[in-house]
C-alpha cells in the first residue's frame, strides 16, 4: 500500500495498491515547491505492517545526507550501550534510516571488520540511540551513517574505544561426553567456551561438574574444574565402582554461573569388592585340617559380580606369601583346609573377589591344629666318647607336632639282639645324657625319640665305638647332578660318603652358590649321614648354581668338598605377565595397547613373546555367563578359559601392538600374558576399552612456524585430512619447548576450531624452540607432528655476567668482562663507558669505547689518572644495546701488591738492546713475575711491551727492529704477586730507535740498482728485436707463394709495458703521408697498417727505401672503447718511440722480414708475387687484444670471432693499456 499527501491537507490523499512484486513507483501529477509525506506498508491478509515515511519537497532535489558526528557513547552495560551524536544535514529530505556499525578490537590489537550492529528505522529526529545486543567484556568502537530517500551518507567519525562490562556466561559448553571410566572416577571431555563467549576476563573463567546418583541415593555433588577457560577435560575421582551417575556441566566466572547442560549417563566400571566377608570362624577338626565360615557380603560392599571367595592361610610368623584356597560361587560360606602341618598356628582370611581382583580380607584369625605324636629329635651327636662313657646332646624333633614331655635315650651293642635295648628317660628340657659303663672298642647302636601327649613318636638313631682314636671326617666324593634329574626350580645331587675314621657320620651339610656372582651359602644342613643322594629345592629357573658338601661327624666338620660343574635349572613359565599402561583407541575399529615388560627376574628363562587376549563385553556388564563363572584359582584366568580372542607378538622387545577389525561402538575387555617356550604367564590385570570413537590418526598438516617479534612465534597449519580425523575435530594442542630442553620448558596451548593458527607468546628472545601438533576429538589426542622449529626475533640483551679488573697500576687497567646470560641474538661487540666518580680539576671526561666482535671481552685502559677512582660500565650489543653492568676502580696498586723494581738501567748495542733492574719490595706475597712497559714518543701512553718475565729474571734484551725507527722510547718495570700489579720502577731516560745499517740496505741504493737493472733490460730487448727482424722476408721476385707468418717480440720488464710487433699484409696502393708539412704522422693502428706489394717487392730486392717511400694508414671502424685508447690521441708527441722507427727505412725494413722456417699458418694468409699488384688487395686482419676488450678490423676483412671476447688470438701476444699499439 502506498500513499502520499501534503501534509495537514486532508484532501491532497492518494492512495495506490500494488502487487507484492513491486519495489518503486513514480509518483505523477504532483505540485511542484510543495512538500508531502510519502508512506508505504505491506499487507498480509491479517492487515497492515509497519509503516514506513519519508518527506520530500518537489521541485527541490533530494540529496544524500551528511554524515552523523560527534558520537558520544554513555550507560555502559554488559549487552548495551547508548550513543548521543550530533545528525548530519539531512539531504532536504527525512531520515528514513539510522546504521550503527561496530568494530571489535581484540587484546592484542588485532581489530575485526565493522559490521552493522544496529538499525533504526522512521525516526528522523533523533539524536540518541540504545545499541543492544552487544558482547559482554569485548571492546568496542561504533561509527554510524544516516539513510534518506536517496541512499546512505558516508560513514561518521569512529568513536572512542570502550568496553562492556562483564556478565555471566551465557551459554554452556557443548559435546559434554564420557571418555573414560574406572572404578572410582570418570573422565569427561567437552567443548569449551569460545573466548567470545566468556563475557568476562579469560582468567576469571571455569567450570562446573554436577554428579548424582541415577537411583537417587545420595546428594548431589558440584566439583569445580581446575583450569580455565580453554580447560576441556576433567575426571570426577572418588566415585562409587559399579554405580550409574548422571552428569552435567556449567561454565562459571567472577560474576556467576552459567545455564547447566543437558545430563549425561555414565557408569564406573566394576571394581573389586569394597568390603570383606563377615562373622568368619574357624575349628581345628584334626592335627591337619581346619574349617572356616563366613556370611556373604553386603550388596553395597560387591562393586560387582562375586566369583568366589578365597581363603589365605599360612604359618604365624612365616615370611612368605600366604597360601589360598578358593571357594566358587557367590553363594559359597565355608571350605575346608586339609594337609596342614601339625600343632601349628596357622593366619586365617577370607575375601570376596570379582572379574575385576581381589577385595579387602577380612581380620586375622589365629587357630592352632590340635596335637599328634612328634617327630625324631634332630642333630644328635656325640662330642665326648671315652673307652667307657659317651655323652649324646640332641635337639627338639623339627616338627614337635605338640607339647615335647620327654625324651627316651635307648642303647644296646651293634653286635647283639636288635630287640635288648637298655632305655632311660629324661625331661622334656634335657638336651643332653652320658651314659657310662660302657666297654671299651665296641660299638653301640643309640636310639633317641620324644614323645607328646598323644604318645612317643619316631626315633632317631647312630652308632658310636667307645675309643679315643678318633678324627674329623672326609668330605663325600664324587658330587655330581645328572642332566635328567634337572628340573626349573630343583634338582638331585648325588654324592659318595668319605672316609669316617673311628667316629661315624651324623649328617651332612648342602652349599650352593649362584652364578656368576654369587657367594657360597647354606641350603640345607641336616642332610641324614646315610643319604647318598638330595633333591635340591628353592631354586630359581633358568639360573646357573655350583654346589659343594661338608660332612659332619662327632668331632667336627670336614673340609668342603670339590665343588660340582655347574648346573643350569630348566626355564620356567614366567612369573608376571606384561603391565598394560594403556589402551587407545587409534581408529574406529582399532585400539593400540601400550605395555610394559616384565622384569627379567620374573622372565625364568628366555622370553619369546606376548599374547594379547580380547573378548567383547556384554552390552549388560553385570551378566556374566555360566562359563565366566567357573572354578579357577584366579578370577583372571578365567578370561582366557573362555571364549576370548588372542594375537601373538612373537617379539620381547615390542611395547606396543594394534588390535584391528574390532566391532564399532562395543566395550572390549583386553588382558596379556608373556610366554617362553614352557608357557605362558598368569595374566595381567584386565583392562576395559570403548571401540568407536578414536582418536585421530594424523597429526595436523603443513606446519609452519615463524618468528614475529622476539617474544612471539606465530604456527599455522591444515586439518589432518578428512579420512584420519576418526570424528570431528574439537581442536589442537601445540607442545612448546626451547630446544634440548623439553623436561624443563615444555608448555601445552590448547587451541579450538575452526582456528588453524596459533600466536605463542611470552617467549624468550633470540632462542630456538621446538613445535609438535596433535589434533584430538572425543575420543582423545592423535599422533604429535614431527618437531618443527623456528628462533624468535633477537632483541638487546641482558647486561654481561661479570665485570673485573686485573693489571692495576697508577695509571691503566685491564677491564674484563662475561658474555650476557641471555644474549638475545648475535652479540656484535660492546660498549665500554668510564669516568671518574669525581670531577677531576674540575673536569668530567667521560670515554666510550666500542669493542667490536663478540669474542673480545677485554680492553686495556691506560689514560688513568693515578688515585683516582672510575665507574665503568659495560653493554653488550645485539639488534640493540643491553642494561650495563657497573663497577668502581681505583687507579693505583692493590694493597698486598709488590713494590717498585730498583736500579732500573739500559744498556743499547748495534742489535740489542738491554734492560736491567734489581727487586724491589715484593709486597705480601712472593713474586709471579715481571712485565715490562714501554711509552713511545709519539703517543705518549705507557703500554705492555713484554708482557710476562720469571720471577727470577733481573734483565731482558730486546732486538732493535722492535722499536720503530726515528721513535723515542722510555721503560719501566713492573713486578706481580698474587694481589696484582705493583708500584712500577721509574721510567728509563728516553732513547732513540736508531741503529747502523750497511749502505745496501739504504733506500737510494736500492733504488740506483732498480734504474741501472732497467737500462740493461732495455738495451737487451732491442739488441734482440733488430737481430731478430733482419732477415724476415724472402725476395717477391722469386716468383713461388710465400705464406704468411705472425711473430711476436714482448718487451716486459715490471712496470713497462709490453712491446707486440707482428707481420702485416703490404698493399702497394697505400703511400706514406705526412700531415700539416713536418708534423708527425699520426700513430698507425695495429689493424689499420697497409703496406704496398712495391715497398715488399724493393725490400726484397735489396733496395733501400728512400725518403719517398710512404705509408698510409687505412680508415677503420673503431670500437668505442678503442676510441678511448692513448694510440687515438690528437697530438702525439714529436719524437715518439713509434715515429723514430717508423721513419727510419732501416728499421722498418728489419721488423718486416719474415724468418727463414716459418711455418704458414693457412692459405687465407698467404699473397701472390708483384705481377698480381693490380687485382684487389686482399686485406689479412690483425687482431689486437686491448684491456677494454675492443678488437681493431680493417675495411673489408672478415673479423675472426672468438667465443670469449677476452682471449687473444693464436700467436698474439696482449699490449698493456697506455702504450703505442703500433705493433
Amino acid at each position: 500500500m502506498l500513499w502520499w499527501e501534503v501534509p495537514n491537507v486532508e484532501s491532497s490523499r492518494e492512495e495506490h495498491s500494488l502487487p507484492n512484486s513491486t519495489l518503486q513507483y513514480q509518483l505523477t501529477g504532483l505540485t511542484s515547491t510543495t512538500v508531502y509525506t510519502i508512506q508505504v506498508a505491506a499487507l498480509t491478509a491479517a492487515g497492515r505492517g509497519v509503516v514506513t515515511s519519508s518527506t520530500i519537497s518537489t521541485g527541490v532535489p533530494p540529496e544524500l545526507p551528511g554524515a552523523p558526528s560527534n558520537l558520544v557513547i554513555s550507560n555502559i552495560s554488559p549487552r548495551t550501550a547508548t550513543v548521543r551524536f550530533r545528525p548530519g544535514p539531512d539531504g532536504k529530505t527525512a531520515i528514513s534510516r539510522w546504521i550503527v556499525e561496530g568494530q571489535v578490537v581484540k587484546d592484542d590489537g588485532k581489530e575485526e571488520e565493522w559490521k552493522v550492529v544496529y538499525q533504526k528505522d522512521n525516526q528522523p529526529d533523533a539524536d540518541t540511540l540504545e545499541i543492544p545486543d552487544l558482547t559482554p567484556f569485548t571492546q568496542y568502537r561504533f561509527r554510524m551513517q544516516q539513510v534518506n530517500i536517496v541512499g546512505s551518507s558516508p560513514m561518521s567519525a569512529p568513536s572512542r574505544l570502550i568496553q562492556t562490562l562483564q556478565a555471566a556466561p551465557d551459554t554452556h559448553p557443548s559435546d559434554l561426553s564420557l571418555l573414560s571410566a574406572t572404578q572410582t572416577s570418570l573422565r569427561f571431555s567437552w567443548k569449551p567456551l569460545s573466548e567470545s563467549e566468556y563475557n568476562s576476563s579469560p582468567e576469571t573463567v571455569g567450570y562446573r561438574l554436577r554428579v548424582s546418583k541415577t537411583d537417587s541415593q545420595g546428594e548431589n555433588r558440584n566439583e569445580d574444574v581446575k583450569g580455565t577457560g580453554g580447560t576441556s577435560e576433567a575426571t570426577l575421582e572418588g566415585l562409587n565402582p559399579f554405580t550409574q551417575y548422571q552428569v552435567q556441566i556449567q561454565a562459571l566466572n567472577s560474576i556467576g554461573p552459567g545455564p547447566w547442560s543437558q545430563t549425561v549417563a555414565a557408569q564406573t566400571t566394576e571394581s573389586v569388592p569394597s568390603g570383606s566377608p563377615v562373622n568368619v570362624t574357624a575349628e581345628a577338626v584334626s592335627s591337619s585340617k581346619i574349617l572356616l565360615m563366613w556370611s556373604a557380603l553386603p550388596q553395597s560392599q560387591k562393586n560387582g559380580v562375586i566369583l568366589g571367595y578365597k581363603v589365605l592361610y599360612s604359618k604365624k610368623d612365616s615370611e612368605g606369601p600366604p597360601s589360598v584356597q578358593v571357594a566358587e560361587g557367590e553363594r559359597s560360606v565355608s571350605l575346608l583346609l586339609g594337609a596342614l602341618q601339625k600343632y601349628t598356628v596357622y593366619v586365617l582370611q577370607v575375601l570376596a573377589y570379582t572379574r575385576m581382583g581381589d577385595g579387602p580380607p577380612s581380620n586375622r584369625i589365629l587357630l592352632r591344629t590340635k596335637e599328634d605324636v612328634p617327630g625324631p629329635p634332630v642333630r644328635m651327636v656325640f662330642p665326648e666318647v671315652r673307652l667307657s662313657s659317651v655323652r649324646v646332646v640332641w635337639q627338639p624333633p623339627a616338627s614337635p607336632n605338640g607339647i615335647i614331655l620327654g625324651y627316651q635315650i635307648s642303647y644296646r651293642l651293634d653286635s647283639r639282639d636288635p630287640l635288648r635295648w637298655t632305655t632311660v628317660e629324661v625331661g622334656s628340657n634335657a638336651r643332653q645324657f652320658t651314659v657310662t659303663g660302657l666297654s671299651s672298642e665296641q660299638s653301640y647302636v643309640f636310639r633317641l625319640i620324644a614323645r607328646t601327649a598323644v604318645g612317643w613318636g619316631a626315633g632317631q638313631e647312630a652308632v658310636v665305638v667307645t675309643t679315643e682314636r678318633r678324627e674329623r671326617p672326609l668330605p663325600p666324593r664324587k658330587l655330581s647332578v645328572p642332566q635328567d634329574e634337572v628340573e626349573s626350580r630343583q634338582l638331585r645331587i648325588h654324592w659318595v660318603t668319605g672316609g669316617s675314621a673311628s667316629s661315624p657320620l651324623r649328617y651332612f651339610t648342602l652349599q650352593i652358590k649362584e652364578l656368576p656372582n654369587g657367594d657360597w651359602k647354606t641350603h640345607t644342613a641336616d642332610i641324614l649321614h646315610n643319604m647318598t643322594s638330595w633333591t635340591v629345592d628353592r631354586l630359581k629357573p633358568f639360573t646357573s648354581y655350583k654346589f659343594r658338601m661338608v660332612a659332619t661327624n662327632d668331632v667336627g666338620d670336614s673340609i668342603p668338598s670339590r665343588e660340582t660343574e655347574a648346573a643350569t635349572t630348566l626355564q620356567d613359565v614366567p612369573n608376571e605377565p606384561p603391565v598394560i599402561l594403556s589402551v587407545k583407541p587409534t581408529t574406529t575399529t582399532s585400539v593400540l595397547v601400550h605395555w610394559k615388560r616384565p622384569s627379567d627376574d620374573s622372565v625364568n628363562g628366555v622370553l619369546t613373546g606376548y599374547r594379547l587376549y580380547y573378548r567383547e563385553l556384554p552390552a549388560n556388564a553385570s551378566t556374566l555367563t555360566e562359563a565366566e563363572v567357573q572354578t579357577t584359582k584366579n578370577n583372571t584366568s578365567a578370561l582366557i578359559t573362555t571364549k576370548s580372542t588372542f594375537k601373538t607378538v612373537s617379539s620381547d622387545s615390542l611395547t606396543e601392538f594394534e588390535l584391528t577389525q574390532l566391532k564399532k561402538f562395543r566395550r572390549y575387555q583386553i588382558v596379556m600374558t608373556s610366554y617362553n617356550i614352557i608357557g605362558e604367564s598368569p595374566p595381567s590385570n584386565p583392562v576395559e576399552v570403548s571401540v568407536g570413537e578414536a582418536a585421530p590418526s594424523v597429526a595436523p598438516q603443513s606446519i609452519t612456524v615463524s618468528a614475529v617479534s622476539p617474544s612471539t612465534l606465530e604456527v599455522t597449519w591444515d586439518t589432518p585430512p578428512l579420512e584420519t580425523q576418526n570424528g570431528l575435530i574439537q581442536g589442537y594442542k601445540i607442545h612448546y619447548w626451547e630446544r634440548d630442553q623439553q623436561n624443563q620448558s615444555e608448555k601445552v596451548k590448547v587451541i579450538f576450531v575452526p582456528d588453524t593458527r596459533v600466536h605463542l607468546t611470552n617467549l624468550s628472545s633470540y632462542t630456538s624452540y621446538l613445535i609438535t601438533l596433535t589434533a584430538f576429538n572425543m575420543a582423545g589426542d592423535g599422533p604429535p607432528s614431527d618437531p618443527r622449529g623456528a628462533r624468535t626475533l633477537p632483541s638487546a640483551p641482558s647486561q654481561p655476567s661479570l665485570l673485573s679488573f686485573s693489571e692495576v697500576t697508577g695509571g691503566s687497567v685491564n677491564v674484563s668482562w662475561g658474555a650476557p646470560l641471555s644474549p638475545n641474538g648475535q652479540v656484535e661487540g660492546y660498549r665500554v663507558i668510564y669516568e671518574p666518580t669525581s670531577p677531576i680539576q674540575g673536569v668530567t671526561k667521560l670515554v666510550t669505547v666500542d669493542v667490536k666482535g663478540s669474542w673480545q671481552r677485554w680492553l686495556k685502559v691506560r689514560d688513568l689518572i693515578k688515585g683516582e677512582t672510575y665507574t665503568f660500565s659495560v653493554q653488550a650489543l645485539t639488534v640493540s644495546y643491553g642494561p650495563p653492568i657497573q663497577a668502581n676502580i681505583t687507579a693505583q696498586p692493590v694493597k698486598g701488591s709488590p713494590g717498585s723494581p730498583m736500579d732500573m738501567s739500559i744498556t743499547k748495542t748495534s742489535s740489542d738492546l738491554t734492560i736491567q733492574w734489581s727487586e724491589g719490595d715484593v709486597g705480601e706475597a712472593s713474586v709471579t713475575g715481571y712485565t715490562i712497559e714501554a711509552r713511545p714518543s709519539d703517543e705518549g701512553v705507557w703500554d705492555s711491551f713484554i708482557r710476562f718475565l720469571p720471577p727470577s729474571s733481573r734483565s731482558v734484551s730486546v732486538p732493535l727492529e722492535r722499536l720503530r725507527s726515528g721513535i723515542s722510547y722510555e721503560f719501566r718495570v713492573i713486578a706481580v704477586n698474587s694481589y696484582g700489579y705493583g708500584q712500577p720502577s721509574a721510567p728509563s731516560a728516553a732513547l732513540a730507535a736508531m741503529s747502523d745499517r750497511p749502505f745496501y740496505e739504504e733506500w737510494w741504493f736500492l733504488l740506483v740498482m732498480a734504474l741501472v737493472g732497467l737500462i740493461l733490460i732495455l738495451v737487451l730487448v732491442f739488441t734482440l728485436l733488430l737481430h731478430g727482424h733482419s732477415s724476415k722476408y724472402k725476395a717477391c721476385g722469386t716468383g713461388k707463394h710465400v705464406s704468411t707468418a705472425e711473430e711476436s717480440v714482448t718487451l716486459d720488464n715490471g712496470g713497462f709495458t709490453a712491446l707486440e710487433l707482428n707481420s702485416r699484409t703490404l698493399n702497394t696502393k697505400n703511400s706514406f703521408l705526412k700531415k700539416n708539412g713536418t708534423r708527425s704522422p699520426p700513430r698507425p693502428s695495429p689493424g689499420g697498417l697497409h703496406y704496398s706489394d712495391e715497398d715488399i717487392c724493393n725490400n726484397y730486392n735489396g733496395a733501400v727505401l728512400t725518403e719517398s717511400t710512404t705509408l698510409t694508414e687505412k680508415p677503420t671502424e673503431v670500437s668505442e672503447s678503442e676510441l678511448t685508447d692513448s694510440d687515438y690521441e690528437d697530438e702525439q708527441p714529436k719524437h715518439s718511440f713509434v715515429n723514430h722507427y717508423m721513419s727510419d727505412p732501416t728499421y722498418y725494413n728489419s721488423w718486416k722480414r719474415q724468418p727463414k722456417g716459418l711455418k704458414g699458418i693457412g692459405t687465407s694468409f698467404g699473397y701472390e708475387e708483384c705481377a698480381t699488384a693490380d687485382t684487389e688487395p686482399y686485406y689479412q686482419t690483425v687482431v689486437t687484444q686491448h684491456s677494454t676488450g675492443g678488437a681493431y678490423t680493417p675495411t673489408g676483412q672478415p673479423a675472426h670471432t672468438h667465443v670469449n671476447p677476452n682471449t687473444n688470438p693464436p700467436g698474439s701476444r696482449t699490449p698493456v693499456t697506455g702504450f703505442s699499439s703500433f705493433v
